[in-house]
């Protein structure tokens, strides 16, 4: 008896696709009038509710590596939030997402760290290799470097409200030697 294949997987970009596909189909529906325009969109509303405790379900019998790896998985991790049902709650997602883009950020001279959260803000320190920290926006490019992580962290924790940057603590004054006196000696 002959294996059955498994069923062909969407590409990330067939799956962007059609969930732009999806929303635009879903406006649509919601500025149509009349009752079957309700009907639709609740129709979508009621299954998205089942997709979710689908979801939750397979959580429960899930163990803690699986449970990993499905809220690892991009698609599956936005799913999981949108039901309310993502295992790592959002700050450990948001600093994740800044340590996944660190590596990035230093092979452009600079560097960007966790420094925690503020309510539903999340707060990142980012410095660039001319020193200007996270307030460059001109030539430097770490204006693209601060958007980036704003959009790294946002899809990794939607439901955080905003990304804000840590002022870079000042670097420590330079004291020549020879200014230093010994005490207690001659």
């Amino acid at each position: 008896m002959a294996e059955a294949a498994a069923p062909a997987r969407l590409a990330d970009l067939d799956v962007e696709a059609r969930l732009a596909r999806l929303d635009e189909l879903l406006e649509e529906v919601e500025s149509a009038p009349g009752p079957a325009a309700r009907a639709a969109t609740d129709a979508v509303r009621l299954l998205t509710e089942v997709y979710g405790e689908a979801l939750a379900r397979v959580l429960d019998q899930a163990d803690a590596p699986l449970a990993e790896r499905l809220a690892d998985d991009e698609l599956l991790g936005h799913l999981l939030v949108l039901h309310d049902i993502h295992p790592e709650p959002p700050e450990q997602r948001a600093a994740r997402a800044v340590e996944r883009l660190r590596p990035a950020v230093r092979e452009r001279g600079g560097d960007v760290e966790w420094a925690g959260m503020d309510g539903d803000v999340a707060r990142v320190r980012l410095t660039s290799g001319g020193g200007c920290g996270s307030g460059c926006g001109g030539g430097g490019g770490g204006g693209d470097v601060s958007t980036a992580v704003r959009e790294a962290v946002l899809a990794m924790a939607p439901e955080l409200t905003a990304v804000e940057p840590v002022p870079e603590a000042p670097a420590p004054a330079f004291v020549p030697l020879t200014t230093l006196k010994r005490r207690g000696g001659p």
